[in-house]
């Protein structure tokens, strides 16, 4: 038996054509920051999410591009929207897996909005055009307040820096989760489940930790432990 945790790290494409076929890929912060907190970092490949789920300690739905806006029953808003059917078609099945087996899940960006999608929740599609707010810039570090008795709130306080590179947002929260930290503007920055071991944010931590952490945020690395520690309580 393997003394780390077995996290499964959702897949991304660059969405390019090339001769071989789809290409997978994944900026390597995700697996940087699951390894310095312990656990042992798996990616997808967009393949078996079932034998994943029974395989896995947990989840951490990762960062890309957006979702198709029919899975909470909407058309394409604008030109904005960039979907990649093909990580639907996998990373949905996957979220439920492991829903399923009540196992870990973390969950950023996109994968924050996946998540409350199969939830049951729905998406604002382009903050910009919706709602007059610009949240798409690597270098951004915006205030976010976090409520009292999250996850977030004990780590960090009621209030901290994160950064911002999404133009999608949470709108009406799926079945289960509770709001845990919002922007200045009111932007869901995080959530939590009432009831499962499944928590998750807007902003990207694994970018504010190890080798890319520059001093203007807290450091996440204490955020990926506890996830860590969670996902071996099940090993």
């Amino acid at each position: 038996m393997l003394s780390k945790p077995v996290i499964c790290v959702s897949s991304s494409s660059d969405l390019k054509s090339y001769e071989e076929g789809r290409r997978i890929s994944l900026p390597a912060s995700y697996g940087l920051a699951v390894s310095a907190a312990g656990g042992l970092p798996v990616l997808s490949m967009e393949q078996r999410p079932e034998e994943l789920a029974e395989l896995c300690d947990g989840l951490l739905l990762s960062g890309g591009e957006d979702m198709d806006p029919k899975w909470y029953g909407e058309e394409v808003l604008n030109s904005s929207v960039t979907i990649d059917a093909l990580r639907d078609a996998h990373e949905m099945p996957l979220a439920k897996a492991f829903l399923e087996r009540r196992k870990p899940i973390l969950a950023i960006c996109r994968g924050f909005q996946v998540l409350n999608v199969v939830l049951g929740g729905d998406l604002w599609q382009d903050l910009p055009e919706q709602l007059g707010f610009n949240h798409s810039d690597s270098r951004l570090r915006h205030p976010c307040k976090a409520a009292e008795g999250s996850l977030l709130y004990g780590l960090y306080g009621g209030e901290f820096k994160v950064n911002s590179t999404h133009h999608q947002a949470v709108r009406k929260l799926g079945e289960g989760l509770w709001a845990t930290a919002w922007s200045v503007e009111g932007i869901v920055e995080g959530y939590e489940h009432k009831s499962l071991p499944i928590w998750g944010t807007q902003f990207h931590p694994e970018r504010l930790t190890g080798p890319y952490y520059d001093g203007r945020t807290p450091d996440f690395a204490a955020y990926f432990a506890k996830f860590t520690a969670v996902c071996k309580q099940k090993v």
